[in-house]
């Protein structure tokens, strides 16, 4: 294994106890990190790690975990905000009213935003700091029929990120982006598998109609939570130090253009 000097490093990730989360998770307790992670139900188990039962779509939820991260982890040194996702219906823009907006907003914008504004200041006294927001390449191909709003959160968290990281990369906090498209999720995977069965066919056939809904993967083949943990490990890592203010895309090619 590759050694990315993460050993020691006080990391929290939202979103950390499935799909890519639980993959960003896994790699920075190899490396030797004191992770924590968050939540919903508190009955779940995080071996090596901090799990803290909080609901991060809330305030409340997330001064818990910031406050929970000040005092067990004594501070961050890097922050992986993974946590996001959708329960809009189809439907396009008339099936979207003011409660679905609401709820897209506070699950994709504002935890990292509420964390943030807590957890930066240590940072900045300190003049060192990690932050790294997982946003969407929906950002910039969206689907109507179903992801308008998760899309434009997700924007709303790029533009956020972007504005950050222009403040506070000369005071030694740096900030980055990495934008997946496709993953192969435990989600995704339900998705594939309900798609193949509505269509009489199977797995890969439903693989193929998630691609086809995304206009084609050149690569040909979603991406795995563990390929986009690689590329957040070492966008934490003092291997990309000089590395700030960027959005990384990991998505077989999907986006057409550069």
């Amino acid at each position: 294994m590759l050694n990315l000097e993460l050993s020691g490093k006080r990391v929290l990730v939202t979103g950390g106890t499935k799909g890519i989360g639980r993959a960003v998770v896994g790699l920075f307790l190899a490396q030797g990190a004191n992770v924590m992670t968050s939540a919903r139900q508190s009955d779940l188990e995080m071996p090596g790690g901090f799990l803290v039962a909080a609901d991060l779509s809330t305030r409340e939820g997330c001064e818990a975990l910031a406050a929970a991260a000040k005092t067990r982890l004594g501070g961050v040194d890097i922050i992986v905000h993974v946590l996001g996702g959708s329960s809009a219906p189809g439907g396009g823009f008339a099936a979207l009213d003011d409660e679905q907006w609401q709820r897209e907003l506070d699950l994709n914008l504002f935890p990292a935003v509420r964390l943030d504004r807590a957890l930066l200041p240590d940072m900045l006294a300190r003049g060192q700091g990690v932050i790294i927001h997982v946003t969407s390449i929906q950002s910039r191909l969206p689907l109507p029929e179903a992801t308008t709003a998760y899309a434009a959160a997700k924007a709303a968290l790029s533009t956020y990120s972007k504005s950050l990281s222009k403040e506070v990369s000369p005071k030694g906090v740096r900030v980055v982006r990495v934008s997946p498209g496709w993953v192969e999720t435990e989600a995704s995977v339900a998705l594939a598998e309900r798609l193949a069965q509505q269509a009489g066919t199977d797995y890969e056939g439903g693989k193929q109609i998630i691609m086809g809904t995304l206009g084609g993967i050149p690569l040909g083949r979603p991406s795995t939570p563990t390929e986009v943990a690689d590329l957040i490990g070492f966008l934490a890592s003092p291997r990309a130090a000089s590395i700030t203010g960027g959005e990384f895309v990991i998505d077989g090619g999907t986006v057409p253009t550069a």
